[in-house]
């Protein structure tokens, strides 16, 4: 396999495993939901409280975070990504190196 389809292919692979843990998040999210709005209302686990909403909001905002993270933020932050910023950080250098050796010169012309 040619390195470039293999690197695609590890990209997808990769992806393909950010969505099945983020679809397994969910699916245990939703028992979980249950669960907790069950041992809240009929097994009266501290029934005086509704306590279950907040366990679901907070597990909400975590899945929704997660949800984020594989739609959003990692679709666009890919390889592709990381190699331009990395090129762009590695032009920065290159010229501030020109810049420190153009200085470093013109100070040692003028003194010689």
């Amino acid at each position: 396999m040619e390195n470039n389809q293999h690197e695609l292919y590890e990209y997808a692979r990769r992806r393909l495993r950010q969505k099945k843990h983020l679809y397994f998040h969910f699916v245990l999210f939703f028992v979980g939901s249950i669960f907790m709005v069950v041992a809240n209302k009929f097994l009266n686990v501290k029934p005086e409280t509704d306590w279950y909403k907040w366990g679901i909001a907070i597990w909400g905002f975590i899945f929704i975070l997660h949800f984020i993270r594989v739609f959003i933020t990692d679709s666009f932050m890919n390889k592709k990504w990381e190699r331009a910023q990395i090129d762009k950080l590695i032009l920065k250098q290159e010229r501030k190196l020109e810049q420190i050796e153009k200085d470093f010169n013109q100070k040692n012309n003028i003194t010689n």
